[in-house]
């Protein structure tokens, strides 16, 4: 059925208006208290199975969506109903912006994918922190907090930004994530580079827990698929060495090899993401888990289409699965197709809980 309204309806409109329609739907089921349990019911089964923990926080799952969709925390019921295990929200930036020039976002259908140059549009981190602390649940779910540098900011003032918003969020954070993989913002990528990255971390690392003196806030860095492997070695072993929770592999990509889609569409600048993003996302996270193990926590993204996908990217060493371009292209049962057919591979295969099951594939070959 989505498919069909998909072609019908939201391929012909502009992707960034059918984005905010479709937002404004599910923030609308989500505040109606009879309508949001019979959605959650339909599209939010649980599997006991399936449960998961991770920097010490217990999910119903490990599928939960990424960065990108909620970047201003305002539907995290809303896809908490849907059936996403966990809501990333953000890219949350020091001080509000409103992205780049319209038109920034553009559906590649061929190729499953999209490419978008948002940057970073949000309302700001003081305006974040306040929308969370007024928050009152519906539904228990985890939430992540993603920051990114505001584009005003110069690089050499990168880590007090990163700070400031880090001293908003943290405690209304359940793990807070550096952003330093989008392509979007001039310089951002720049930062993945250790010698800055050490610095970086290391500084939110002690706002996070200047300011939340109560629990630690698990902290994560999102790395680009385009990092050379020798670089995506270096970033997994400065992970080890400042005592990171996790890794997310990946954030989109700049590389365009192998697209169907029209010319005039590929040629797009800004980020790649979907299906063309699989093979690449799971190539580092497999090196990643060769690298940390069991150390630190690996969350993979990109590309993840369909139950399969997720399952290969936890024997590759992912604790957690995210989602967002698929989505788009698969609906509102996204998710429960994800959790039905991780439950039964589980079932079928020789691991007696999901966590057996991660890094499995790469413990064999080492």
């Amino acid at each position: 059925m989505y498919k069909i309204f998909f072609k019908l309806v939201f391929q012909h409109m502009d992707p960034e208006k059918a984005h905010h329609l479709a937002f404004r739907w599910i923030r609308l089921a989500a505040r109606v208290p009879v309508l949001r349990t019979f959605v959650a019911a339909a599209l939010a089964p649980r599997f006991r199975e399936l449960r998961t923990e991770a920097f010490g926080l217990r999910m119903h799952g490990p599928f939960g969506l990424a960065a990108g969709f909620d970047k201003n925390a305002v539907a995290v019921d809303g896809m908490a109903m849907l059936g996403f295990d966990h809501v990333e929200i953000g890219t949350v930036t020091g001080e509000a912006q409103p992205g780049n020039p319209k038109k920034r976002l553009f559906r590649l259908v061929p190729d499953r994918a999209l490419i978008n140059r948002m940057g970073f549009n949000n309302e700001g981190s003081l305006a974040v922190a306040a929308r969370l602390a007024s928050r009152e649940p519906v539904f228990k779910t985890v939430v992540g907090v993603n920051i990114g540098k505001t584009k005003v900011v110069p690089e050499a003032e990168a880590v007090a930004d990163y700070v400031k918003s880090a001293e908003r969020l943290a405690p209304f954070a359940d793990y807070l994530v550096v952003n330093v993989s989008s392509p979007n913002t001039p310089g951002l990528r720049n930062l993945q580079a250790v010698d800055h990255l050490r610095p970086l971390l290391a500084a939110v690392r002690e706002a996070a827990d200047r300011i939340v003196a109560h629990r630690r806030v698990p902290l994560l860095v999102k790395i680009a698929p385009d990092l050379a492997d020798e670089d995506v070695d270096a970033v997994a072993d400065l992970a080890v060495e400042l005592g990171l929770d996790g890794i997310i592999a990946t954030n989109t990509t700049i590389a365009r090899e192998g697209l169907r889609s029209a010319a005039s569409l590929v040629k797009e600048t800004g980020g790649l993401s979907g299906a063309p993003l699989k093979e690449r996302s799971l190539e580092v996270l497999r090196r990643l888990y060769a690298r940390v193990g069991d150390r630190i926590t690996l969350v993979g993204v990109g590309g993840i289409e369909n139950a399969e996908d997720a399952w290969q990217r936890i024997l590759a060493g992912a604790t957690l699965v995210q989602g967002y371009s698929a989505f788009v292209y698969e609906g509102p049962f996204y998710a429960r197709a994800i959790h039905k057919g991780l439950a039964a591979r589980l079932r079928t295969s020789p691991y007696a809980t999901l966590a057996d099951a991660v890094g499995a594939d790469v413990r064999k070959t080492a």
